[in-house]
């Protein structure tokens, strides 16, 4: 298990981003050399954890708890071949392009350490948005995406650090509990009735999602 690329992007203006700047960071690039990752603070506040990288749109994305995101090379080749088209590393507007690494099934609250340096904490699924959809192009993506459910990890960074491409990733903690990566971005999507499943990832599950998960609960739902 290892990373392949580290990716970071530089703001773009573009016309399809909802982001009040009309800038985005998502077009992101494998970069040399030791990249430093740490905490950005907290969501509306912090951007990326990744030095060098831009988040464009503090409303919706970046903050602790969406400080790097992790996508696996073997979903990347996936769609390479569901869309006949090339997507190299970070084309999907990754931080860390990796291999061999169960992303999506990863349980929330699972720590992964790279090479010696960073500890990074699984936090949630990447909710694909419209700026995601008009970067690639493709007709009817978010649906397309979401079907799927291979949305890659947002993480949190515990211990800050360095990493570069080709850094090992060793899974030093797993947590007592079956909440997934997929699990909850199905119940952040198409399967609601997930949500009350979502809260035993205790204090490591998004606090959007535990949120929407609590008030599901209190509604009734089961």
């Amino acid at each position: 298990m290892r990373i392949l690329t580290v990716n970071a992007g530089r703001p773009k203006a573009v016309g399809y981003t909802d982001a009040p700047s009309g800038l985005t960071g998502i077009d992101k690039r494998p970069v040399d050399g030791p990249v430093r990752l740490s905490d950005p603070g907290p969501r509306g506040e912090g951007g990326s954890g990744v030095a060098g990288d831009a988040v464009c749109d503090l409303r919706f994305h970046g903050g602790t708890h969406q400080a790097v995101y992790a996508f696996a090379r073997e979903d990347l080749d996936h769609w390479e071949r569901e869309l006949g088209r090339e997507l190299g590393n970070g084309a999907f507007g990754e931080n860390l392009t990796t291999s061999g690494v169960e992303v999506n099934g990863a349980l929330i609250g699972e720590r992964w350490r790279i090479g010696s340096g960073p500890l990074l904490e699984v936090a949630s699924g990447r909710i694909p948005c419209r700026t995601f959809a008009d970067w690639l192009g493709e007709k009817g993506w978010v649906k397309r995406f979401t079907q799927r459910a291979g949305s890659g990890a947002y993480l949190r960074v515990i211990e800050p650090g360095e990493v570069r491409a080709g850094d090992r990733v060793e899974v030093v903690h797993r947590p007592d509990h079956d909440v997934t990566v997929e699990v909850a971005f199905r119940a952040c999507t198409l399967q609601r009735e997930l949500l009350p499943r979502t809260l035993a990832a205790g204090d490591a599950l998004d606090p959007g999602l535990r949120d929407t998960a609590l008030k599901y609960v209190a509604q009734g739902g089961a």
